[in-house]
Protein backbone atom coordinates (compact mmCIF):
# COMPACT_ATOMS: atom_id res chain seq x y z
CA UNK A 1 0.00 0.00 0.00
CA UNK A 2 0.90 3.37 -0.81
CA UNK A 3 1.04 6.72 0.56
CA UNK A 4 -2.22 7.70 -2.04
CA UNK A 5 -3.96 4.15 -1.39
CA UNK A 6 -3.82 4.95 2.61
CA UNK A 7 -4.87 9.29 2.32
CA UNK A 8 -7.82 7.56 0.44
CA UNK A 9 -9.30 5.97 3.80
CA UNK A 10 -8.30 9.44 6.06
CA UNK A 11 -12.08 10.27 5.48
CA UNK A 12 -13.00 6.96 7.41
CA UNK A 13 -10.25 7.39 9.98
CA UNK A 14 -11.75 10.51 10.69
CA UNK A 15 -15.20 9.16 10.54
CA UNK A 16 -14.50 6.26 12.97
CA UNK A 17 -17.04 7.36 15.74
CA UNK A 18 -19.38 7.12 13.22
CA UNK A 19 -18.78 3.89 12.11
CA UNK A 20 -21.28 0.65 12.31
CA UNK A 21 -23.08 -0.99 9.54
CA UNK A 22 -26.72 -0.95 9.29
CA UNK A 23 -26.42 -4.71 8.65
CA UNK A 24 -24.59 -5.54 11.30
CA UNK A 25 -26.67 -3.26 13.71
CA UNK A 26 -29.67 -5.27 13.09
CA UNK A 27 -27.95 -8.36 13.15
CA UNK A 28 -26.16 -7.65 16.28
CA UNK A 29 -22.32 -7.99 16.91
CA UNK A 30 -19.90 -10.69 15.45
CA UNK A 31 -17.27 -12.77 16.98
CA UNK A 32 -14.01 -11.38 16.67
CA UNK A 33 -12.99 -14.66 14.07
CA UNK A 34 -12.43 -13.54 11.07
CA UNK A 35 -14.37 -15.60 8.48
CA UNK A 36 -13.34 -17.79 6.02
CA UNK A 37 -14.43 -15.28 2.73
CA UNK A 38 -14.03 -11.34 3.34
CA UNK A 39 -16.94 -9.68 1.93
CA UNK A 40 -16.06 -7.16 -0.86
CA UNK A 41 -16.35 -3.83 0.85
CA UNK A 42 -18.73 -1.33 -0.42
CA UNK A 43 -19.14 2.62 0.06
CA UNK A 44 -21.96 3.48 2.25
CA UNK A 45 -23.25 4.70 5.13
CA UNK A 46 -22.05 3.94 8.47
CA UNK A 47 -24.19 5.05 11.46
CA UNK A 48 -22.77 4.72 15.13
CA UNK A 49 -24.85 2.49 17.65
CA UNK A 50 -24.42 1.59 21.18
CA UNK A 51 -22.62 -1.38 21.03
CA UNK A 52 -22.60 -2.55 24.97
CA UNK A 53 -24.57 -1.67 27.63
CA UNK A 54 -23.58 -0.12 30.93
CA UNK A 55 -22.05 -3.55 32.30
CA UNK A 56 -19.08 -4.70 29.83
CA UNK A 57 -16.68 -7.46 30.78
CA UNK A 58 -12.87 -6.86 31.46
CA UNK A 59 -11.99 -6.80 27.70
CA UNK A 60 -14.72 -6.44 25.30
CA UNK A 61 -14.31 -5.52 21.26
CA UNK A 62 -17.24 -4.87 18.95
CA UNK A 63 -15.95 -5.33 14.68
CA UNK A 64 -17.78 -2.51 13.01
CA UNK A 65 -16.53 -4.14 9.66
CA UNK A 66 -14.38 -6.85 7.69
CA UNK A 67 -13.45 -7.35 3.92
CA UNK A 68 -11.81 -6.94 1.13
CA UNK A 69 -11.17 -3.42 -0.33
CA UNK A 70 -9.96 -2.70 -4.43
CA UNK A 71 -6.54 -3.92 -5.18
CA UNK A 72 -6.76 -7.22 -2.79
CA UNK A 73 -6.37 -4.29 0.53
CA UNK A 74 -7.75 -6.23 3.54
CA UNK A 75 -9.46 -3.34 6.02
CA UNK A 76 -11.06 -4.24 9.16
CA UNK A 77 -12.17 -1.99 12.39
CA UNK A 78 -12.90 -2.59 15.73
CA UNK A 79 -13.56 -0.64 18.80
CA UNK A 80 -12.07 -2.02 22.03
CA UNK A 81 -13.06 -1.12 25.82
CA UNK A 82 -10.95 -2.38 28.57
CA UNK A 83 -11.77 -1.94 32.70
CA UNK A 84 -9.27 -0.38 34.92
CA UNK A 85 -7.06 -3.32 35.46
CA UNK A 86 -7.61 -5.25 32.71
CA UNK A 87 -4.97 -7.68 31.55
CA UNK A 88 -2.96 -6.81 28.93
CA UNK A 89 -3.66 -8.70 25.44
CA UNK A 90 -0.85 -11.17 24.46
CA UNK A 91 1.74 -10.27 22.16
CA UNK A 92 1.30 -10.85 18.52
CA UNK A 93 2.43 -9.61 15.72
CA UNK A 94 0.45 -9.46 11.94
CA UNK A 95 0.68 -8.86 8.08
CA UNK A 96 -1.37 -6.36 8.39
CA UNK A 97 -0.15 -2.49 9.96
CA UNK A 98 -3.04 -1.19 12.33
CA UNK A 99 -4.18 2.42 13.59
CA UNK A 100 -5.12 3.12 17.20
CA UNK A 101 -7.36 5.97 17.99
CA UNK A 102 -7.73 6.06 21.78
CA UNK A 103 -11.05 7.34 22.39
CA UNK A 104 -11.31 7.74 26.09
CA UNK A 105 -8.71 6.91 28.89
CA UNK A 106 -5.05 5.90 28.74
CA UNK A 107 -3.24 2.78 27.66
CA UNK A 108 -0.10 1.21 27.25
CA UNK A 109 0.59 0.84 23.66
CA UNK A 110 3.94 -1.11 23.37
CA UNK A 111 5.30 -1.61 19.53
CA UNK A 112 8.22 -3.39 18.33
CA UNK A 113 9.41 -3.39 22.27
CA UNK A 114 8.85 0.44 23.14
CA UNK A 115 6.06 1.14 25.20
CA UNK A 116 4.01 4.41 25.04
CA UNK A 117 0.61 6.05 27.23
CA UNK A 118 -1.13 7.06 24.50
CA UNK A 119 -4.26 9.02 25.78
CA UNK A 120 -7.56 10.22 24.43
CA UNK A 121 -7.21 11.68 21.36
CA UNK A 122 -4.13 10.42 20.58
CA UNK A 123 -3.10 8.36 17.90
CA UNK A 124 -1.02 5.15 17.50
CA UNK A 125 0.33 3.21 14.69
CA UNK A 126 2.02 -0.66 14.68
CA UNK A 127 3.70 -1.68 11.30
CA UNK A 128 3.03 -4.90 10.07
CA UNK A 129 5.31 -7.53 11.54
CA UNK A 130 5.89 -5.47 14.64
CA UNK A 131 5.50 -7.18 17.86
CA UNK A 132 2.60 -5.17 19.88
CA UNK A 133 0.26 -5.14 22.86
CA UNK A 134 -2.19 -3.21 24.51
CA UNK A 135 -3.35 -2.89 28.07
CA UNK A 136 -5.20 -0.30 30.26
CA UNK A 137 -2.67 2.43 31.67
CA UNK A 138 -4.90 3.51 34.77
CA UNK A 139 -6.19 1.30 37.79
CA UNK A 140 -9.24 3.26 38.19
CA UNK A 141 -10.25 4.77 35.16
CA UNK A 142 -11.63 2.95 31.76
CA UNK A 143 -10.32 3.14 28.58
CA UNK A 144 -11.25 2.34 25.27
CA UNK A 145 -10.29 2.75 21.40
CA UNK A 146 -10.96 1.89 17.89
CA UNK A 147 -8.88 0.34 15.69
CA UNK A 148 -8.54 0.00 11.71
CA UNK A 149 -6.12 -2.46 10.69
CA UNK A 150 -5.21 -2.12 6.79
CA UNK A 151 -3.06 -4.96 4.81
CA UNK A 152 -2.96 -8.06 3.02
CA UNK A 153 -5.28 -10.99 3.08
CA UNK A 154 -4.58 -12.88 6.20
Amino acid sequence: MNRRDFSALLPMLMAAPALVSVAEAQSGPQSAAAPASLPKLASGQYVWGEAFGAQRPARTSHRFLMGMLPDNIRVESHVTFLAPGAPAEPIEHHKHSEIWFIREGSVALMSAGVTRTLKAGDMGLVIAGDDHSITNASKTEPASYFVLAVGPPE
